[in-house]
């Protein structure tokens, strides 16, 4: 099987390209986001079997002042992949966000619960699953949270980086929400792709997230008890630590029906962070 990956230096898209490393991995000299024709000439070119959306503006905070770009890249992009994926009869997994949601309650998120992005970032974000769906091939939206690994910027490495300075640290404790590991969404992306290829009728939009669900207070300890740093953590609340884009409460996600239709569970959080601290070599 010929599969088609956009993103080359993503979180996701690095895990990918250990996971399944034949594949055709476009970066953006090859495919440029902000040019949607761009992306669906360059799978026309492949003609693909299979397509997984790994790229995107990722950038929260600066996409309040950048809406029309993060719009084009998140929004106007993946359909222009989807639409040409459907000329083509092949599947398009496209990774999605909690930040769809309103962010609000204490109830775990499901996919059919009705949207309301806090921010532009999660506005464009749904932009994307709005046109993957409209396109009307075989698709999986796949919304997940919290994302971390060994790559890029993320959580993980900010805590690992500040404790080389610091012995206390405030963190927000009212977000909640489930770690994910990086390298379990290419896992999945990978199956979800396979799957659908035999299977258009599973398309729809699904959650994956880590389990369990926790604070990222409660994220942070367990990445200096992991890593064997000593650190004092005090909890605040989000409103202590404005940003320009808000942050929701509640990321929790109803991943149920990603177990029933494609056999993928919620992956352990903390035996992903065990991973991704040997792979920084991090672990005591």
């Amino acid at each position: 099987m010929t599969l088609l990956v956009f993103g080359k230096t993503g979180q996701v898209a690095r895990e990918l390209q250990s996971l399944a490393p034949d594949a055709i991995y476009l970066g953006r000299a090859e495919a440029d986001l902000s040019d949607p024709q761009a992306c669906a000439a360059a799978i026309r070119a492949h003609r693909p079997a299979a397509i997984i959306n790994a790229a995107a503006y990722t950038a929260v905070d600066t996409a309040e002042s950048d809406e029309a770009l993060a719009t084009a890249i998140n929004g106007a992009a993946p359909g222009a992949m989807a639409r040409a994926a459907a000329t083509l009869g092949v599947p398009l997994v496209h990774i999605s966000t909690d930040y769809v949601f309103a962010g609000t309650g204490i109830a775990p998120w499901r996919p059919d619960d009705p949207v309301a992005p806090p921010n532009a970032y999660g506005r464009s974000k749904l932009a994307g699953e709005t046109a993957v769906r409209a396109a009307g091939g075989a698709h999986a939206i796949l919304r997940t949270s919290w994302v971390f690994s060994a790559h890029g910027s993320n959580f993980v490495k900010t805590m690992l980086r500040l404790s080389e300075t610091r012995d206390t640290l405030s963190v927000v404790e009212d977000q909640i929400g489930g770690p994910t590991p990086a390298r379990a969404i290419a896992a999945a992306c990978l199956e979800i792709s396979s799957q659908l290829r035999s299977a258009p009728k599973k398309s729809g939009t699904y959650h994956f997230s880590g389990a369990p669900d926790t604070s990222w207070k409660s994220f942070a300890e367990a990445i200096f008890a992991q890593s064997g740093r000593q650190m004092t953590v005090t909890g605040i609340p989000g409103s202590a630590y404005p940003t320009p884009a808000t942050r929701p409460l509640n990321s929790r996600m109803d991943c149920t029906s990603l177990a029933q239709t494609f056999g993928i569970m919620r992956p352990d959080w903390a035996t992903g962070l065990r991973d991704v601290l040997r792979d920084l070599g991090a672990a005591p």
